[in-house]
């Protein structure tokens, strides 16, 4: 891969996958994430008091982030690899990989919390749910990267 180097144009690296100027990617991205956030916490809610409505709302956040999510993922990989410019930017793979696994492990994590209440959050479900969050942490800074130190998804 090539050296990372900033962006020689004032408004950025501008997205392919846009709604006129607004790229798509970062408008989808913040569903998964506060489902993935908010399921970590509903199962440890849950794990705790072993109330059925905490497993329920698990159930819930963890399948709308991942089909959000996986809907962010195609315009998230649209964006790198019609760009030549972004896919020469580390932190643009870290991202991408980095979200598929994220993607992935939540995935397995919505099929793990079909199962009936207890089963699906002890121990499975919780340690599913603490991976996905954490590998978030470093996917989101990447995301952070391209946008505000490489201007990832400015306008043209």
């Amino acid at each position: 891969m090539a050296q990372d180097t900033f962006p020689t144009r004032p408004y950025g690296l501008a997205s392919t996958a846009r709604i006129g100027a607004h790229p798509i990617h970062p408008m989808l991205v913040p569903v998964p994430i506060a489902c993935f956030v908010g399921t970590l916490l509903t199962d440890i809610v849950y794990w705790q008091t072993a109330e059925m409505t905490w497993s329920n709302f698990s159930a819930w956040l963890i399948s709308v982030g991942v089909v959000v999510g996986w809907l962010a993922a195609i315009f998230g990989a649209v964006d790198l690899l019609a760009n030549r410019r972004i896919r020469n930017i580390t932190a643009a793979w870290i991202h991408g990989i980095g979200n598929l696994l994220v993607l992935a492990l939540a995935t397995i994590n919505m099929f793990v919390h079909t199962h009936d209440a207890w089963t699906s959050v002890v121990p499975w479900g919780l340690t599913l749910s603490a991976l996905t969050v954490l590998i978030l942490l470093v996917t989101g800074w990447m995301g952070w990267a391209l946008v505000y130190r490489y201007r990832v998804g400015g306008a043209r």
